[in-house]
């Protein structure tokens, strides 16, 4: 009797432990990207969104301005790509780990822009050149930035 008895306990402890070791892996969050066909960069930035826990549901446009005026993207933040998730615009270059903290703070923004095409930023990585120190702002509902973060570049 005693021996079944541990015998079972022994295999419930197996079976809890392999669950803990076996969980399913967090599920991704999905992210819809617009962005040029031809555009190598932005293909670099969804690889790295990728790689970080987002599944990208990709769109070739070649004409993102009007979607970028429906979001209430400020012309002078602009870059090359345009994504929406969790209810937030994220315009250009912006790290996965910042947008991670976006759907976890959740400001009430519009979203976030990483303007222009900052050297070392996700997806804008050139071993030629040397990263530069760059912004990702966070946009409110009437178009005014603040820093979001702040991501130094090369020393």
């Amino acid at each position: 009797m005693k021996s079944t008895f541990y015998t079972r306990l022994t295999l419930a402890a197996t079976l809890i432990g392999s669950s803990l070791v076996f969980a399913p892996a967090q599920a991704e969050t999905g992210i819809k990207v617009y962005k040029n066909p031809s555009c190598g960069c932005c293909t670099g930035w969804v690889k790295h969104l990728e790689k970080n826990g987002f599944a990208a549901d990709v769109t070739e446009t070649r004409n993102r301005q009007p979607l970028q005026q429906e979001l209430g993207i400020p012309r002078d933040k602009g870059a090359c790509h345009t994504a929406v998730v969790g209810g937030y615009f994220i315009e250009g270059h912006v790290p996965a780990a910042d947008i991670k903290r976006l759907l976890t703070e959740k400001p009430d923004i519009a979203g976030l822009a990483a303007p222009g095409m900052p050297l070392g930023s996700p997806g804008m990585e050139n071993p030629k050149y040397p990263a530069r120190d760059y912004d990702v702002l966070a946009i409110d509902k009437g178009g005014k930035a603040t820093v979001f973060s702040h991501h130094p570049g090369a020393q």
